[in-house]
């Protein structure tokens, strides 16, 4: 039981519970979903009254460090450190900058020359003014409709009114899950989970309880043990190429997860920005009446693009549709028009193609640097999850120091039983090349396990 030392720390007693909270989250103290002691028990151990130990965990909510729910007590919220994977990097010592492979872009094709020709064509077609104007209702009608041309791809047929453009798949999940939650509502996600779900859930006050996966995605009997025993509404999955675990659901998974899906009555959110780059269909074409699909062209044409789509044949879409403020309009219409000619005249397929032939390569790369420890069976991935025995966050140092950044799986977990790893983002590097020193530095300063994957065990 955490029991918290309020030596020198505010007079006020309920604050000093606070900053002790929030001082033994930051040490890795106390770790997501962990439970903290009821109010009796922690009142008892300081000799503080009920109320104290009342109003100090009414104040941690606030501050979104703890989620309290009725007849299960005060559980750690998931934190993101999101945010320090895109900021600017210190050099220690001011040596060189160490090779990233820590944030998870799509790889850069140094000779493309596509968004120049486009920005020539819009300059030509006297459409410069248009496209700095606010959005007008033909170029909203637009996107919805290449929208729905990108996702017909994907195998999921939809009406350009079923789709929804936003502006990043960050805004469009925030969105979805605004509204389908209340603050405090449980959400159902993978026990390891990407940082931008985590800083919505934090933000939006949403409680995460993580899923145990495998090598196909989660568990479906997990899902369906902790459905029963959250009442959770929700549930956030990356079928495809999960990040971080590079975990794909094939046939069979899918279909059991979306029975469970159906037998609990469960809106399933689904991040399919990696999904392009597989040959897999999204897990909502199979409950399209519960399924709410987020993808967008980040991680696979573009990263700056910041181009989204929020889709489904499902009332929360129909609602949303209704929100353009919150959606649709802080979309760049510049940005709109770059992605809607993409879309349009194939440029967008042909960057994807690039795209997804860059990833195999550099998969392909690291397997053969990892010692064939990476399978060869399952589809490319453009992060890898390697599973750790030992303390993550120590080995991430280690790689730092020998100038390559990773990132702990510490950033990913959603609860304590998650399990430790690194994540490394084989398309961050600046080229191939880059991609192979790295590698060759990492297996100087790592002891990689034979079980080591590209999926969660």
């Amino acid at each position: 039981m955490w029991v918290p030392s309020l030596e020198g720390r505010s007079p006020v007693r309920y604050l000093a519970i606070v900053e002790a909270l929030a001082d033994a989250i930051a040490a890795g103290d106390l770790r997501p979903g962990e439970r903290l002691p009821t109010h009796r028990e922690l009142a008892w151990r300081l000799g503080l009254n009920v109320s104290t130990v009342t109003q100090a965990y009414r104040e941690a909510a606030r501050r979104h460090l703890v989620s309290g729910e009725v007849g299960r007590g005060t559980y750690v919220l998931a934190a993101s450190r999101e945010a320090a994977l895109f900021g600017l990097k210190a050099v220690p010592g001011g040596g060189p900058a160490p090779i990233d492979l820590s944030t998870n872009v799509p790889a850069v094709d140094p000779d493309s020359a596509d968004l120049a020709a486009t920005l020539a064509a819009v300059a030509a077609e006297g459409r410069i003014d248009a496209a700095l104007a606010y959005h007008s209702p033909a170029l909203l009608r637009r996107a919805g409709i290449a929208g729905a041309a990108w996702l017909a791809a994907r195998g999921l047929h939809l009406r350009p009114a079923d789709i929804v453009p936003c502006a990043g798949a960050q805004a469009a999940l925030t969105a979805v899950l605004l509204q389908l939650c209340a603050p405090g509502e449980p959400v159902l996600v993978e026990d390891l989970a990407f940082p931008g779900l985590k800083a919505a859930a934090r933000w939006l006050r949403l409680p995460l309880h993580g899923v145990a996966m495998d090598g196909d995605g989660v568990l479906p009997e997990a899902l369906d043990r902790a459905a029963r025993a959250t009442g959770a509404k929700v549930v956030v999955l990356v079928p495809n190429l999960q990040n971080p675990t590079g975990a794909i659901m094939g046939p069979a998974r899918q279909a059991e997860i979306a029975e469970v899906v159906r037998r609990h009555g469960l809106w399933l959110v689904e991040d399919d920005v990696y999904g392009a780059l597989t040959d897999r269909p999204p897990l909502a074409a199979l409950v399209p009446e519960r399924g709410v699909l987020v993808t967008s062209l980040s991680k696979t044409v573009a990263a700056g693009l910041r181009f989204s789509l929020l889709a489904g044949a499902c009332a929360p879409v129909r609602e949303l549709a209704g929100q353009i403020h919150a959606t649709s309009w802080p979309m760049a219409p510049l940005m709109a028009e770059v992605a809607c000619r993409w879309i349009e005249d194939g440029t967008a397929a042909r960057r994807l193609a690039w795209q997804r032939a860059e990833v195999a390569a550099r998969h392909a790369l690291a397997r053969r640097a990892l010692g064939g420890r990476i399978p060869s069976d399952r589809p490319a991935s453009p992060h890898l999850w390697l599973p750790r025995q030992d303390d993550a966050a120590a080995a991430a140092a280690r790689c730092l120091a020998a100038g390559v950044e990773v990132v702990a799986g510490d950033l990913f977990a959603v609860t304590r039983e998650a399990p430790p790893g690194l994540r490394l983002s084989l398309a961050a590097a600046g080229s191939r090349a880059e991609l192979a020193e790295a590698l060759a530095r990492l297996r100087g300063v790592l002891s990689l396990p034979d079980t080591a994957t590209n999926a969660a065990v």
